[in-house]
């Protein structure tokens, strides 16, 4: 019993870390039609059905009514007041380092999704 209780309390730490950023873009409607392609928000056009990573460093999905994007990039909450969060978009990822001192880097004890 103890097992299966420490099993629910990993899950549900991992779920709430694993929320992740997501939001949906409406397609315009013409005239009622189901779309067989996307036009991102950089103009790119995509088919039904695919995904795709952009510029932002989400993952995002064409739909017949709309484009899904959720992040994929881990993003660090936790971490002390003197420090600062660094978002590096040419490897979606975040570094956190001391806002006085940017070569020392700060500890980090919670990431989100």
């Amino acid at each position: 019993q103890k097992a299966f209780l420490a099993s629910l309390m990993v899950l549900a730490t991992f779920m709430t870390a694993c929320n992740a950023q997501c939001y949906a873009i409406t397609l315009d409607n013409d005239q009622g039609n189901v779309h067989t392609q996307c036009k991102d928000i950089n103009g790119v056009t995509h088919p039904l059905n695919s995904k795709w990573t952009n510029s932002n460093c989400e993952e995002c999905y064409c739909r017949e009514r709309e484009i899904n994007c959720c992040s994929l990039v881990l993003e660090p909450v936790g971490f002390d007041a003197k420090c600062e969060k660094i978002f590096h978009k040419s490897n979606c990822s975040y570094t956190v380092v001391e806002k006085n001192n940017p070569g020392k880097s700060c500890s980090v004890n919670t990431w989100v999704l």
